[in-house]
């Protein structure tokens, strides 16, 4: 693989050319802020919530305690976060989204379930990656139904590419593992190819892997396992 381009700053890997175009883990989308939400954000918001910054955080510092961390990209609305969060409360995660109904709406689950193991981080994920994970720190990361940009010219878009993968991988610690899920199958292909080609890793399952018990299934989920559609999970592990 070709020397990636470091920042100019921090010395690390970047995830995309700086003569090109910016590889960005999210699409912008308006969303409304429901009143919930809102108080969510204010009310919850300081003790939960990560301002961006170029340092590297202290994870024990972080959460109080020492306990492995997990690392979401892309957390939507939630749900899916604070469930696992719950079912795994020896762990703590770090949920990293853009949109602010969805953090509003996660702060506001977490107040709900009184849930102590998450941390919210409002920002673009590469740039989470770059500046404040430290390197081989995670026991695991989480992308769930990243936007499939399912038109054949917007496919460069997509989240999971071997230039990303790679450099996910050194933010793993040793058998730490990676979790993606897609209900595209062309996404879930590329996402098999990707990982199975990543030196670093090595595919817990032979192909695409069985939906892991603490992965719960949402309600889009259902309605489209309904219609016959497909999910597919994959989990592979660093080696």
């Amino acid at each position: 693989m070709p020397d990636q381009p470091k920042h100019p700053e921090t010395g690390r890997p970047m995830l995309y050319d700086p003569a090109s175009r910016r590889i960005r883990s999210f699409v912008t989308r308006a969303g409304r802020v429901s009143s919930g939400q809102e108080r969510a954000l204010q009310e919850l918001g300081p003790a939960f919530c990560i301002p961006y910054q170029k340092e590297l955080l202290d994870y024990t510092a972080l959460f109080n305690r020492q306990a492995d961390t997990i690392l979401e990209i892309g957390f939507g609305m939630g749900e899916t976060t604070a469930t696992i969060a719950g079912f795994l409360p020896h762990l703590d995660f770090i949920g990293v989204e853009v949109h602010t109904p969805g953090v509003g709406a996660l702060l506001k689950l977490i107040g709900e379930k009184q849930l102590k193991n998450i941390r919210i981080i409002q920002h673009d994920a590469v740039e989470v990656l770059e500046n404040m994970i430290p390197d081989a720190s995670l026991a695991g990361v989480h992308i769930f139904f990243p936007d499939p940009w399912h038109k054949a010219k917007h496919q460069k878009r997509r989240l999971v590419q071997s230039g990303f993968v790679h450099f996910l991988c050194t933010k793993l610690r040793q058998d730490a593992y990676l979790h993606c899920a897609t209900d595209w199958e062309n996404y879930a292909e590329q996402m098999l190819e990707v990982l199975s080609a990543e030196p670093m890793l090595e595919n817990t399952a032979d192909g695409y892997a069985p939906r892991p018990d603490y992965r719960p299934v949402t309600k889009f989920e259902k309605r489209g396992l309904r219609l016959g559609h497909g999910v597919w999970d994959l989990v592979f592990r660093k080696k």
